[in-house]
């Protein structure tokens, strides 16, 4: 009975472990910041606030700013704060959900060697996008923010993640797994 499931427990058991170690490593690299944002928080937050600026008609500059002391990244217009980004908003997490998914199911080099970049690429677009429109909700409809940013975006980016996950595992990937076995 066990040597049916076989398939599904090595699945898990990868991608348990590349978890794991993937999130210790993210711990340790976001402890190494101490008391500061870490460079993908800043970097994410930048290049949202460099999109919303080139979106906007508004006449006051969107700018990213980093206090001293804090983990946070403030996305300013003008001198006033609109959006604090924090390092559980820079995508790192959901970049390593998607990467686990895809090197635990038996992947051939050649086929993850473009996938990877291409999926962390749409995930880091859909985060933007999700910043930049958090930005929008937090000074336009604050009183949407916490469920929006809780629930609707974050529910947006993992249908994208599962889309890609799908997209990886449908197709040409059981079609040679159902051939192995006639």
């Amino acid at each position: 009975m066990l040597k049916e499931y076989k398939p599904i427990l090595l699945f898990l058991a990868k991608f348990l472990i590349l978890y794991f170690i993937l999130n210790l490593v993210y711990g340790y690299y976001v402890e190494s910041f101490g008391d500061h944002p870490d460079s993908m928080t800043e970097f994410v937050s930048k290049q949202t606030a460099s999109a919303i600026s080139f979106f906007s008609n508004s006449d006051n500059s969107i700018s990213s700013f980093s206090p001293v002391n804090g983990k946070y990244v403030y996305i300013l217009k003008g001198e006033q704060s609109v959006l604090s980004v924090y390092e559980g908003c820079n995508g790192i997490n959901v970049f390593i959900v998607f990467l686990c998914f895809v090197l635990s199911f038996r992947p051939s080099q050649k086929e993850w060697l473009w996938f990877i970049p291409l999926g962390l690429i749409i995930i880091h677009l859909f985060n933007l996008i999700r910043i930049g429109l958090l930005f929008y909700i937090a000074q336009y409809f604050p009183s949407k923010m916490a469920f929006m940013h809780k629930f609707g975006f974050t529910a947006i980016i993992y249908i994208v993640v599962f889309a890609l996950w799908w997209w990886w595992v449908s197709g040409k990937r059981f079609q040679r797994i159902e051939s192995a076995h006639e």
